[in-house]
């Protein structure tokens, strides 16, 4: 029994680090497609944004939960004793995440084409909004007005909000445009597997310990896994099957101007140039 307990350590172990490193590499394409480009049309700019705001949360929530013993204690009072299932791939993940992140976002200030090439107003009101009510909490568990538990609460559900409504701007985007070029489907394949071994990883971390409601404990991890896979299919769908045509739509020796505020920056490269890194 304590042999088959030691090797279902191992294999969750095992099975963190392997969904650690796809969902880590998963953000490599894209960087390296924006570099090769060096143009960031196709990619949605609210999605850049709404990544960076969201693993910032993340990160928040795993480091507290991993490192710190007051978090850990006030997750035991709250859940009869049991600890919270964090291990030390998620707060890798989640660092890791964020910078990538960071780095694809500050692409967008490099190699941006159209002046209109920048975060919508909605989603600049949406992040002030829970910028606001994080600071509130903040200064409320400060001042023993909360729990600090309730902080890394709610921005996991800040995490979880964002990991939802990020993939909308780009699923609508490839629609308007009838096309994913700008947009690299190895990020969503890479995506999708991280997806299906965390939520393996948590089942299994589960059984082990004799603690099913650890699941719903560490529903933003769950949650994550879940919305990653739901939107990996809706991306993998439009790549395969909607918007085979790996043509650019928007070829700017054509279409010099996007709209009639934007302002051309930068000197298109050719169409075949383009697409070949697609």
């Amino acid at each position: 029994m304590e042999t088959a307990s030691n090797f279902g350590i191992i294999l969750s172990r095992t099975i963190g680090w392997i969904y650690f490193f796809a969902w880590s590499i998963s953000f490599y394409p894209q960087a390296i497609l924006n570099w090769r480009r060096k143009r960031v049309h196709g990619l949605s700019i609210d999605f850049l944004w709404y990544n960076v705001f969201g693993f910032a949360c993340y990160t928040i929530f795993n480091l507290a939960f991993f490192s710190s013993e007051q978090i850990r204690k006030e997750y035991r009072d709250r859940n009869n004793g049991k600890d919270n299932l964090v291990q030390i791939n998620d707060v890798a993940f989640s660092l890791h995440a964020l910078i990538l992140s960071t780095i694809t976002l500050v692409q967008t200030f490099i190699y941006k084409v159209y002046q209109s090439q920048q975060i919508s107003t909605v989603a600049f009101s949406l992040m002030s909004i829970l910028l606001f009510f994080s600071s509130s909490l903040l200064f409320g568990a400060i001042f023993g007005l909360c729990h600090w538990i309730d902080l890394l609460y709610y921005l996991s559900y800040v995490k979880l909000c964002f990991s939802f409504i990020k993939y909308v701007p780009q699923a609508y985007l490839n629609f308007k445009r009838r096309s994913t070029v700008g947009w690299s489907i190895y990020n969503i394949l890479l995506d999708f597997t991280g997806g299906i071994l965390s939520i393996f990883q948590l089942v299994l971390d589960a059984y082990l310990q004799d603690n099913w409601h650890g699941i719903l404990g560490d529903y933003v991890k769950l949650g994550l896994g879940f919305l990653s896979i739901s939107f990996d299919l809706l991306f993998m769908t439009q790549h395969y099957i909607l918007y085979r045509n790996r043509e650019d739509p928007d070829i700017l020796d054509i279409l010099p101007d996007e709209n009639s505020e934007s302002t051309l920056l930068i000197a298109p490269q050719s169409d075949k140039q383009l697409n070949r890194y697609v």
